[in-house]
């Protein structure tokens, strides 16, 4: 078999903004962490064929163990791709307990060689949790029992600085509902560092506390994390001043009786993690704000921002 590196076809990363064009411009040093440009992939080859329904029992297997729906289609969409892309297209392999070592490291050699390292072992991961399964399920050989993850070069987080978390505060000021409401989040994300889905995943029920996630008395937030793990995160006094102001005008909006702790304007329902990364980009391109980040750039920021803050105690 020709040794040659295949070139399958590579999943969409689609810009948050279409029209968005990425500056050339670098940003000051002493306010924001540059971050180098993200290659852009095209949409992947996912016809398995022959390999498609031992997949489907790998999935069934993973929602068994209840695993997150994220994690369900990371790894299945990983083992597609590898069937579609490189074992259909330079192999005449059609059964998974054909594949060997080698094919294995072909494909991750091609993953290094197009995208980042992080994104390669993660592939490499998905991969290695279905051979396993494969191996102890069918009692086949396991071809990736002697291979190691591919390394991967540590890489800075880009984070909002204080300089660019004040100028995001002070674009905040006000009394309007959105103002308390962004201003709110701003300090809830900074006190606490919670994900973003975390903060879009909020609940709150003044008339329940078995249905709200927030004790402003005790300073405690509930949250769903990473994988359906709950926690309890704690808040400053300042965030608890802030969630309170904005508690207040949430009372009489017309979506009050919605579980979702964020409302949106104009009457609308609870905003979504996508929801409030655009509030919070929308914030940063305020003339008066002014720390705007531009591609992935904005994405790691708003996900990484609080990697330098101190957490609430």
């Amino acid at each position: 078999m020709c040794a040659s590196v295949p070139r399958p076809v590579a999943p969409v990363c689609q810009s948050r903004n279409p029209d968005s064009v990425i500056s050339p411009e670098l940003p000051d040093e002493h306010e924001t962490t540059a971050v180098p440009k993200r290659r852009r992939r095209r949409p992947r080859q996912l016809d398995a064929g022959p390999f498609a329904a031992d997949v489907a029992s790998f999935r069934l297997h993973l929602a068994a163990e209840n695993k997150a729906d994220g994690t369900i289609r990371i790894y299945t969409e990983a083992l597609l791709w590898f069937a579609a892309a490189y074992l259909l297209r330079e192999t005449d392999k059609t059964r998974w307990e054909q594949v060997d070592a080698q094919d294995v490291q072909r494909w991750v050699a091609w993953l290094l060689g197009s995208f980042s390292g992080a994104y390669a072992r993660q592939q490499y991961r998905s991969l290695r949790q279905f051979f396993c399964w494969l191996a102890a399920e069918d009692q086949v050989p396991d071809p990736m029992a002697g291979l190691r993850a591919p390394a991967v070069r540590d890489k800075p987080v880009p984070f909002f600085t204080s300089v660019e978390l004040s100028r995001l505060e002070r674009a905040c000021r006000g009394s309007a509902f959105a103002q308390r409401r962004d201003a709110a989040i701003l300090a809830v994300f900074r006190a606490t560092g919670i994900r973003l889905a975390e903060l879009a995943g909020i609940r709150y029920d003044p008339g329940d506390p078995d249905r709200s996630d927030l004790d402003l008395d005790r300073r405690e937030i509930h949250v769903c994390g990473k994988g359906g793990r709950d926690r309890i995160v704690r808040i400053d006094h300042e965030a608890a001043r802030r969630v309170d102001r904005y508690l207040r005008v949430r009372a009489r909006h017309e979506q009050a009786h919605r579980l979702g702790l964020w409302l949106g304007t104009g009457g609308r329902g609870p905003l979504t993690a996508n929801g409030i990364y655009q509030m919070v980009k929308r914030r940063g391109e305020q003339p008066a704000c002014r720390c705007t980040r531009t591609g992935s750039g904005t994405t790691s920021a708003i996900h990484g921002w609080t990697a330098a803050v101190p957490r609430a105690t």
